[in-house]
């Protein structure tokens, strides 16, 4: 057979085991998988693993964890042993099923939070049985064994990820691991592996393990490994650990940094877990001693180098500035990039410790200096730099200097021929801003040099930087808004196109912070900044490779044609001039569901503010359309949308009352909220909006009410938890009293007659109503309250109780 169609087989399987292994008791007739075949799997499954392809044993691997999570331990009580007996095998070939097993054993409990105590005692039995197997394996380097050994450090790496229990510390045990763990560290990586392509090497099971070994190294040194920083609980650990493993983890990874000072390749997220390893011992007294001999030559060898324009960044920069951007400014990037955690390093060292704060800037000095530092260095330099601002310029010897440092250093760097640097100085201005800086001079050279670069420069990734330093000076400084003034109409039309080309969030933040700051002076202009921004953001709805990053900037886009809106608020003619753009961006956010459904909040926000002084005839079109939107699975956001239906009914009263379609649309969504299980918060919204008709349209509306006062009783027969919807539902028919107490009274009559029981519906109402008085909360509870009270109490002698 075809691998393809096995291969699809398999995926198939996966699916239907991940859908359908588990009886659902709550759905009883949903198909799920037959007891009987699921012995049969139970019984096969570990040793099928180990005879298929590693295309099959993927997917395979899959359905063990899914069969784990819904058999261990009541079910399937005997796989514990099995994987024992797979792993005390004399067949090595029988290894890779055990250590697979153990591995789903623990991914498949890796979050539960209940009780722990199952996979506690299974890990007491079988990590003895993978400690011999690793023991076995570790000197065997081909990437099979190594690609096994991996999966096992991954599994110990998701043990103590969380909490480590004290089968795990117990000291034996855990010294054998930790060895373990500096074996693998230490073990060289065949010498071919290196002659590969960067790109390949990261992918390799001979780096994949170390990454998987430092970051457990870091995992339990951070969390549980330092004196002072963990909880009660690990605090004898955490001294044992620093004074048993911290020595030999460090030399092992003083080593791996040496290698990357002889320019030998060592992979990003294996320096990044090195230099969070060494970021922690920065803070413990222990540590730094003997890292501080050491200190002095990894700023300058290591972090240095990681924090340069690399060749690689040049020629990304060259060939993609767009995707340039967007990796820079990806934070979760970040999370993963040894240049975040070198720079991480530098900050905690010169911060906490003293003497390498003068070192670190007589080094950084001396490259932007030295006539013959390369232009990437000098970007490494201003990097540092501007890494260390808040640290350096708040100590006395350098805080006079902020002034001489800009003018000698950094402005002339404006006029580089080199993109990358010209780049970097608008980055610096960003990390500046929040030091205090007396000279009015300097702050006009900043707004100046960032507008000019943000207005003429002709690479993008430079207009990028531009634009948020103009937006940090906006934000640090009062003066600097009077000093952009005069070209914020340029500067405003120049963000709009940058955020065009770029997509990028954090201009979207700059156009936001700027149409805030100055929307008076950007009034004449408004009507084009909103209709760049509608066509930007339809550009990101409508984009074939939809991510969460063009899923944020969509986000921050819609909250920026908010603030326009905002801004404009008591200007109706305005409004009025926006409202077809916007009114594209909403009803194309509603018409595309599969990609608008995450903007489904901003679009609701967007029809509140179009409706807040008056509805036009597009605005009421608008209302059917989120109506359609309610109908298709759109009842979840019921709760968003209670701001706009609440400016349909009041601001919109009279063509509510005047076309009957509109508001039976209101009607409809309040009885499907009330008669669905939406969720007590939706229904009480849903019972607010029945209360304000009602109000609103005092006798205009008699025909609604039966049907209003019906759907809430229905409500209030059935199970309420809350006090707030139980005080809800009587607040609308206590509206109701307040609207025609003779319609209501007559509307529950009617009901009593279809009812078989005897009590009379007024009766019961009002003891409920005066049993529930202390629920009416708020001013305009309370005044309803007594306006119903009030009511009653006038139709005397011919009370109906």
């Amino acid at each position: 057979m075809e691998m393809s169609t096995r291969q699809a087989g398999a995926i198939y399987l996966k699916n239907l085991m991940y859908q359908s292994w588990a009886t659902r008791e709550d759905e009883p007739n949903r198909f799920s998988i037959h007891e009987h075949d699921r012995v049969l799997i139970r019984d096969t499954i570990l040793d099928v693993i180990i005879q298929v392809p590693e295309l099959l044993r993927t997917q395979l691997t899959v359905c063990l964890v899914t069969m784990l999570k819904h058999d261990f331990p009541g079910r399937w009580t005997n796989v514990v042993e099995k994987i024992n007996a797979y792993l005390k095998s004399d067949n090595s070939t029988y290894w890779m099923a055990g250590i697979i097993g153990f591995s789903a054993l623990i991914k498949a409990f890796e979050y539960h939070k209940a009780d722990k105590s199952p996979i506690h005692a299974a890990v007491k039995v079988l990590l003895p049985s993978i400690y011999n197997v690793m023991v076995h394996l570790v000197n065997n380097t081909t990437a099979e064994s190594v690609a096994l050994q991996k999966t096992v450090i991954k599994s110990y790496f998701k043990l103590i990820q969380f909490t480590i229990s004290s089968d795990l510390m117990e000291r034996t045990t855990f010294t054998k691991w930790m060895e373990l763990l500096s074996i693998i560290a230490c073990s060289p990586v065949p010498e071919e592996v290196n002659r590969l392509e960067h790109s390949e090497i990261d992918q390799l099971p001979w780096w994949k393990i170390k990454k998987w070994t430092f970051h457990t190294m870091y995992r339990i040194f951070e969390r549980y490994g330092s004196p002072g920083s963990v909880s009660q609980e690990y605090q004898q650990f955490a001294v044992f650990y620093v004074k048993t493993f911290s020595a030999g983890f460090i030399e092992i990874i003083l080593r791996i940094l040496d290698q990357y000072r002889n320019k030998v390749y060592i992979p990003p997220r294996v320096m990044q877990m090195c230099m969070h390893y060494l970021n922690q011992c920065v803070s413990i007294g222990h540590t730094w001693k003997m890292i501080k001999p050491h200190i002095a030559a990894i700023i300058q060898d290591v972090i240095f180098p990681l924090m340069c324009h690399s060749a690689c960044d040049q020629e990304l920069w060259e060939t993609d500035p767009q995707e340039y951007i967007s990796q820079k400014f990806d934070i979760f990037e970040d999370l993963i990039s040894p240049v975040m955690a070198g720079q991480t390093v530098l900050h905690s060292a010169c911060k906490k410790r003293k003497d390498i704060l003068p070192k670190a800037v007589q080094f950084i000095v001396g490259v932007i200096t030295s006539d013959d530092a390369t232009p990437s260095q000098k970007d490494g330099a201003l990097h540092m730099l501007g890494a260390l601002a808040d640290v350096i310029f708040k100590k006395d010897m350098y805080k006079d200097q902020v002034g001489s440092m800009l003018y000698q250093h950094v402005f002339p760097v404006f006029q580089s021929p080199h993109g990358h640097l010209r780049a970097r100085a608008c980055w610096f201005i960003q990390h500046i801003c929040e030091i205090r800086i007396d000279n009015d001079n300097v702050w006009k050279d900043l707004a100046t040099l960032c507008s000019n670069a943000l207005l003429t420069d002709k690479e993008l990734p430079v207009k990028v930087q531009a634009g948020l330093a103009v937006q940090a000076l906006l934000i640090a400084e009062n003066k600097v808004e009077q000093l952009l003034e005069p070209r914020i109409k340029e500067i405003t039309l120049e963000l709009l196109k940058v955020l065009q080309l770029t997509e990028n969030d954090d201009i979207t933040s700059v156009v936001q912070k700027v149409i805030a700051t100055y929307y008076d002076k950007l009034a004449p202009i408004m009507y084009e900044i909103c209709q760049n921004l509608a066509k930007t953001f339809l550009q990101v709805l409508q984009s074939d490779e939809m991510n969460d990053k063009k899923e944020i900037t969509g986000m921050s886009i819609l909250s920026c044609i908010e603030t326009i809106l905002s801004v404009n608020d008591e200007q109706p003619l305005t409004i009025a001039a926006l409202e077809p753009i916007v009114l594209e961006v909403i009803v194309n956010i509603f018409n595309t569901p599969e990609s608008g459904i995450e903007y489904y909040e901003e679009a609701l926000n967007l029809v509140c503010d179009l409706t807040s002084l008056e509805v036009s005839n597009n605005m009421w079109n608008v209302l059917e359309l989120i109506y359609r939107v309610f109908q298709n699975d759109g009842i979840d956001y019921f709760v968003d949308m209670m701001p706009c239906l609440h400016n349909y009914v009041t601001v919109g009263m009279e063509n509510l009352i005047a076309n009957e379609n509109l508001m039976l649309i209101i009607f409809n969504m309040c009885k499907i909220v009330l008669s669905s299980e939406s969720g007590e918060e939706a229904e009480c919204h849903a019972g607010k909006l029945l209360e304000v008709i009602i109000l609103q349209c005092k006798g205009r509306i008699d025909h609604c009410i039966p049907s209003i006062v019906e759907l809430v009783l229905q409500r209030l027969v059935r199970e309420i938890k809350s006090s707030e919807l139980r005080a809800m539902c009587l607040q609308v028919i206590v509206a109701a009293i307040y609207y025609n107490p003779h319609l209501l009274f007559e509307t529950l009559d009617k009901l009593q007659m279809s009812m078989s029981t005897n009590e009379s519906i007024s009766v019961h109402f009002i003891r409920q109503w005066l049993q529930d008085t202390d629920c009416f909360f708020g001013i305009h509870d309370r005044k309803l309250c007594v306006m119903g009270l009030l009511t009653l109490m006038a139709l005397s002698p011919n009370r109906p109780i």
